[in-house]
């Protein structure tokens, strides 16, 4: 909960990184997620608790809103070149 939090402050006052993170939201968004409330393309809670455990040692710890930036800014560079790039069967 902390990290959509983070987020959101992160869209409010800088709207510039509100594509980034919708499509980060896109990208990383539940199984299903039309079936249960909230209704919304967001990762699911278990997935997130497990991310944050992983990357800081803590399931409920929040990134600062600088590692929010890199991660939005790197994701989006990294979804381009992935599209841009052939797939690895084009290649045989």
């Amino acid at each position: 909960m902390k990290l959509i939090l983070a987020m959101a402050a992160l869209v409010l006052t800088n709207p510039r990184y509100l594509p980034l993170a919708l499509s980060s939201a896109w990208a990383f968004r539940a199984h299903r997620w039309w079936a249960r409330p909230p209704f919304l393309p967001l990762p699911s809670l278990t997935y997130v608790r497990w991310r944050m455990d992983t990357a800081y040692g803590d399931p409920a710890a929040a990134p600062s809103r600088d590692e929010l930036k890199g991660f939005l800014q790197w994701a989006h560079r990294a979804r381009k070149e992935m599209a841009s790039s052939p797939h690895d069967r084009d290649r045989r």
